[in-house]
């Protein structure tokens, strides 16, 4: 790898261990795709006739999808980042009769795919959000996964009289389901440590804690090799939720919800105006508690109309980006300059190279602060 950069690659049937020489000799490229909802990475490696993982590592089950687990680390610096730790879901092997470009592409996602293979059917009496995710994450401590859950804050909790919840999906997908309907979000992020993992359910929160910035268009400062943003006026919209007259349950009040999140506030100072106005459905025959909980999650998933993309070189950059977190902007312009959010990242390794493509968002023009962090 380059000068301060070193990468380690651990895979395992069930403690993953350091890939052997030949597999790191082999190894010609890596991907690493971390977002908002679901990550993935992807492994590609030369091969030839006599290739110890043609003949012997394939055949005996090396790279078996659903049972080998990889953990990818980069140090950068003497600081180790682990970008991944995943499952491996899928192998794909390109003969070639060209000397030196047959491949094989190990192509897997991170330790949520596992919540999304088996579908379950259990109910939840009298439990609430936070018991009933406890419940769910409790087995995949086994692969290092620690919950992190915050209740909701409006609570609803059905009376075992009147029914309850029923799960008939994967763990994946109902846990999918109690984050939209409450606002939320739900992803597992890798690390800190090796083998071990972050589930977390709740809201969105921007973490104030900036990276050092991204400059463009600053001669020697300059720190990415490309950037751009764009403004989508129809990203925002005004939802109109019907709420019934308490006295009678009879009469519609339209009750307008802002897209404006409480933890997402506009990190520009001029905000988008919504150009849309929409409707909510199956509200106002809720409950009084849970119609407000779906209103309130309503509020907490605000959208971003400003978006933007770029690359850079993370030996020029001095550290990894990490996405879900912000990071500052410097040299596009007094309409675009100020802090975003990293919605995701796409790390690149190749031997002598390391790079990232990025996405970013946020709401309104010109920034809030008068400088970001350097």
């Amino acid at each position: 790898m380059l000068k301060g950069i070193n990468l380690t690659l651990l895979i395992g049937p069930a403690v993953p261990v350091p890939a052997p020489k030949t597999v790191m000799d082999a190894l010609t490229s890596v991907q690493v795709n971390s977002s908002t909802d679901r990550s993935g990475f992807q492994l590609t490696f030369g091969i030839s006739k006599v290739s110890p993982l043609l003949k012997i590592m394939l055949p005996a089950g090396y790279f078996d999808p659903i049972v080998t687990r990889v953990i990818i680390i980069v140090t950068v610096a003497g600081i180790p980042n682990v970008l991944m730790d995943g499952i491996v879901t899928r192998q794909e092997i390109s003969p070639s009769s060209e000397p030196g470009q047959s491949t094989l592409t190990i192509t897997g996602e991170d330790l949520s795919v596992l919540m999304d293979v088996i579908q379950v059917q259990r109910s939840f009496p009298a439990m609430p959000d936070i018991a009933q995710i406890n419940t769910i994450l409790a087995p995949y401590a086994t692969f290092g996964v620690v919950p992190l859950v915050i209740p909701p804050f409006i609570p609803f909790v059905r009376s075992p009289t009147s029914g309850y919840y029923n799960q008939n999906s994967t763990d994946l997908e109902y846990i999918r389901w109690l984050s939209s309907s409450c606002g939320y979000v739900f992803y597992v992020e890798p690390g800190p440590a090796p083998g071990s993992s972050i589930a977390y359910f709740g809201p969105d929160i921007r973490i104030p804690n900036p990276q050092p910035a991204l400059n463009i268009n600053m001669d020697a400062h300059t720190n990415v090799e490309s950037l751009s943003f764009s403004l989508d006026g129809l990203a925002k919209q005004i939802m109109v939720v019907n709420v019934l007259e308490p006295a009678t349950r009879r009469i519609p009040i339209p009750v307008p919800v802002p897209n404006v999140s409480i933890f997402r506030p506009p990190l520009g100072a001029r905000p988008t105006a919504p150009a849309k106005l929409e409707y909510a459905d199956n509200v106002a025959t809720e409950p009084p508690d849970n119609a407000a909980r779906l209103i309130l999650g309503r509020l907490l998933r605000a959208t971003d109309a400003i978006s933007g993309n770029g690359s850079l070189d993370v030996l020029r950059y001095g550290r990894v980006l990490r996405s879900r977190q912000l990071v500052g902007v410097r040299g596009a312009g007094l309409a675009y300059d100020g802090m975003y959010y990293v919605n995701s990242v796409t790390h690149n390794l190749k031997r002598g190279e390391y790079k990232q493509n990025f996405s970013l968002s946020r709401d309104g023009l010109i920034s809030q602060t008068p400088r970001v962090v350097p």
